[in-house]
């Protein structure tokens, strides 16, 4: 099988990722147009804690992961990078302490089944409120009950090498929002290409995150009794429901650049470079560098959301330390630093299990 044949595939993502913007820019021109432009979307999706991003190395990297391989944080970047795993199986665990006290934990793994593929199965949670109290004006000091906000992703994996130098991975994903007894879900899917170019080192890929469903809040807090007829109190106990408006969830084209080169046997470097384009909000490019000494110990940096309009994040950097242990098992940390403008800064842990 040659490349050839999935050269239409290729165009057809690059085509894509390169028109929606442009009919998103489209504007109408009228002289009674009332209507603000220029309007950027932040905030209008479901689901924002997709955008986060996971892995300690991505994160130190400028959030630039669309071709990075090596442990199962691929599996939220990319899922065709899956298939390049330099392990037979990978265990990966991550940790992030998040803006204003929330937290962000991702657990993924995958493993190669000859000739099958890669499969995968990630779970990613983001943890908002926990049990604060219920307030009111009638009673400020509290109800007696709490409440809580939280999110949930699962997902399933399967990538696998077509050729050589081109894969492709697909994922499904179950989402989950609960805000103290409502709850919204949908359905998704991650679609994702990658391709080893002739020049040694050098990657292309591609992938369409997040395409799915809307997503609607429903729970036992949005009913409550109506009277129809406030002059006739014979009826003032009807139950009714409230329907809360659909939100999209964040849809988001990334095309990425990586390229390797190997110094010495000591001394290898590592660029990296996303063009993001997100349904909610404006496009930006992720940049990322990486300088590795022995296999062993690698120093990182980067600088995310590039042009993006109203831009908060921006410099990062983290160390990353990985050993073999018992000639089996390969055993990696990592942390990074972002920083988030006014908003502070956001620490990453990620430990990860290879063998």
């Amino acid at each position: 099988m040659t490349f050839c044949r999935f050269i239409p595939v290729v165009c057809a993502l690059i085509t894509v990722c390169m028109v929606v913007p442009a009919v998103q820019a489209q504007e109408v021109d009228s002289p009674n147009d009332n209507f603000v432009k220029d309007v950027s979307n932040a905030g209008t999706s479901a689901a924002a804690f997709l955008q986060i991003g996971v892995g300690a190395r991505a994160m130190a990297m400028g959030n630039a992961g669309t071709t990075l391989a090596h442990d199962a944080t691929a599996l939220f970047w990319n899922p065709a990078a899956a298939a390049n795993l330099r392990t037979q199986a990978t265990f990966t665990f991550d940790h992030t302490d998040w803006l204003v006290d929330t937290n962000l934990d991702y657990v993924g793994m995958a493993f190669r089944v000859p000739g099958v593929g890669t499969i995968g199965l990630s779970v990613l949670a983001f943890d908002a409120v926990d049990n604060q109290p219920v307030r009111t004006i009638l009673q400020p000091e509290g109800t007696g009950e709490f409440y809580s906000a939280s999110d949930v992703m699962l997902g399933m994996t399967y990538a696998t090498n077509l050729t050589d130098r081109f894969s492709a991975g697909i994922t499904g994903k179950y989402i989950r929002e609960t805000v103290w007894h409502e709850t919204a879900r949908a359905l998704a899917v991650d679609l994702g290409i990658l391709y080893r170019t002739r020049l040694e080192g050098f990657v292309l890929a591609a992938s369409i995150l997040n395409f799915g469903g809307n997503m609607q809040l429903e729970g036992r807090d949005l009913r409550r009794a109506f009277d129809d007829d406030p002059s006739n109190f014979s009826n003032n106990q009807l139950n009714v429901s409230f329907d809360t408006d659909k939100f999209s969830i964040p849809l988001t084209f990334r095309f990425g650049f990586g390229y390797e080169k190997k110094i010495s046997d000591y001394h290898r470097v590592t660029l990296v470079a996303d063009l993001t384009n997100p349904s909610d909000n404006s496009e930006s490019v992720n940049l990322g560098f990486e300088y590795t000494f022995g296999n062993t110990l690698s120093l990182r940096g980067g600088y995310a959301a590039l042009f993006e309009r109203d831009r908060v994040s921006g410099l990062s950097f983290g160390v990353g330390v990985n050993r073999r242990l018992l000639d089996r098992i390969r055993v990696v940390a990592e942390y990074s630093y972002a920083d988030m403008g006014y908003l502070g800064s956001a620490q990453r842990f990620t430990l990860g299990v290879g063998r």
